[in-house]
C-alpha cells in the first residue's frame, strides 16, 4: 500500500511517515501543494493525506485541481481549523474525510484504513495468498493452515512485500528500500536477522517451506514441490 502525504510541518510529517512505515504502509511526502499536486497526478496512490495550510498551493485548491482533472484518489484533510463550516467546505470541494489537529496517530491510521476499505477505487488486493499462507492487509491477520501467526509490524511489512512478489527473487537492497525506506548499508545485518525470524515463524512446524534464501541474490517466497 502506498499513500501520499502533503504536509509542510516536518515534525508532524515525520511522525506520520514513521508511524505508517511501522504499519507496513509506504509514504511519499511532499512539503508544498505544487509538488503534492504533481505527485498525485503522476502516480497511483491508495489514498492521500493533505494539510490545508500549505506553501505555494493550499490544500483545498490542490484537492479542487485533483478533482477537476478526474483524479479520484481518496483524500483525508488535516487541518487546525475546527469549525463546522471549515469541515463542510473541505468535504464539498472533494475530500472524503476531515481530521483536525492535534490528532492521535491511531485515529489517523484507523480513518485511513476505513477510507481505503470503502473506496471504490481500490487497485490493490486486500488479501495475499500463497498455498496455505494467508495475509489480510486490512485486518493485518496472518494465518497458515488456519493457524494464526503473530508478527511484529516490520515482519508483517516484510512478509507483505515478499507476498506481493511471489516467485521473484528480492535483493537486500530492494528490501531495505521498500520495507525500511532507506538505502542499503552493506555493513548491516538487519535484513538477515529479520528474515531469519520471519522464516522461523512461517516455515517452522510446516512440512512445506515457503521462504527461501537465494545465495548471493536475496530471498524469495514460493511454493516448493
Amino acid at each position: 500500500m502506498q499513500i501520499l502525504l502533503v504536509e509542510d510541518d516536518i515534525p508532524i510529517a515525520d511522525i506520520i511517515i514513521n508511524g505508517m512505515n511501522d504499519e507496513g504502509i509506504e509514504v511519499n511526502h511532499a512539503a508544498d501543494g505544487e509538488k503534492g499536486l504533481k505527485m498525485v497526478l503522476s502516480e497511483s496512490y491508495s489514498a492521500a493525506i493533505i494539510d490545508i495550510m500549505l506553501p505555494k498551493l493550499d490544500g483545498l485548491s490542490l484537492i479542487q485541481e485533483m478533482r477537476s482533472r478526474k483524479n479520484d484518489t481518496p483524500v483525508i484533510i488535516l487541518s487546525s481549523k475546527i469549525s463546522i463550516d471549515d469541515r463542510v467546505k473541505g468535504l464539498e470541494i472533494g475530500s472524503d474525510d476531515y481530521l483536525t489537529k492535534p490528532f492521535a496517530f491511531s485515529e489517523l491510521l484507523a480513518r485511513l484504513q476505513a477510507l481505503i476499505r470503502r473506496s471504490n477505487n481500490q487497485s490493490e488486493p486486500t488479501t495475499l495468498i500463497l498455498d496455505d499462507l494467508v495475509l489480510d492487509l486490512l485486518t493485518r491477520n496472518v494465518t497458515r493452515r488456519g493457524r494464526t501467526i503473530d508478527l511484529q509490524p516490520r515482519e508483517f511489512a516484510l512478509l507483505a512485500y515478499l507476498m506481493s512478489n511471489i516467485g521473484k527473487v528480492i535483493s537486500k537492497t530492494m528490501i531495505m528500500k521498500h520495507v525500511w525506506h532507506y538505502n542499503f548499508d552493506p555493513q548491516t545485518n538487519v535484513v538477515e536477522a529479520r528474515i531469519c525470524k520471519l522464516r522461523d515463524k512461517i516455515n517452522q512446524d510446516f512440512d512445506k517451506k515457503l521462504i527461501h534464501t537465494i545465495r548471493g541474490a536475496g530471498y524469495v517466497i514460493k511454493e516448493t514441490p
